[in-house]
């Protein structure tokens, strides 16, 4: 294993993020393998969130069942350890709201949480499976929300109207 491999599977371990990612994998009794370049692959992932046939947390690689045998896509791999290296670059768990962040605004931009997500567009689109959508307007998206929004406030009547005489 590299110097980088080494020193990312470090940090993840001191910034606690890849412990977070051995608990959820005992929570979810995944069959734990030792993978590459300091990667652990947490396989056959049965909770339903997230829908993505592979995500990552520290350096634990979670696969879906589809996805879990010996021929993992090799791209696939290399697209999660880049999200093991954002872990590491981002002090570790502060990389998942940074990540949300930029998955709702993707989302607002695109219709996509990771066509204009920077750290999937950075570990590679097509490598993590996901196909890039086109930008939209955002001010039209935003006027829709906001028309969405308003429409569920209940609207004020009008006060009663004055019936009181002089005093």
């Amino acid at each position: 294993m590299d110097t980088w491999a080494c020193t990312r599977e470090a940090v993840n371990w001191l910034n606690l993020s890849t412990l977070a990612g051995l608990g959820l994998a005992t929570v979810s009794r995944c069959r734990m393998v030792r993978g590459h370049r300091g990667i652990l692959l947490a396989r056959n992932y049965p909770l339903p969130w997230p829908k993505a046939g592979a995500f990552t947390v520290g350096n634990v690689v979670f696969l879906r069942a589809r996805l879990s045998g010996p021929d993992s896509p090799a791209g696939l791999l290399a697209h999660e350890e880049t999200h093991a290296t954002q872990y590491a670059l981002f002090l570790g768990l502060p990389f998942l709201p940074l990540y949300l962040v930029a998955a709702g605004y993707s989302w607002l931009r695109t219709s996509d949480s990771a066509s204009m997500n920077p750290f999937e567009r950075a570990a590679g689109l097509q490598t993590g499976g996901y196909c890039e959508f086109p930008s939209r307007p955002l001010m039209p998206v935003l006027l829709a929300g906001s028309r969405r929004v308003l429409g569920r406030i209940p609207r004020r009547s009008s006060p009663p109207p004055f019936a009181g005489g002089t005093a």
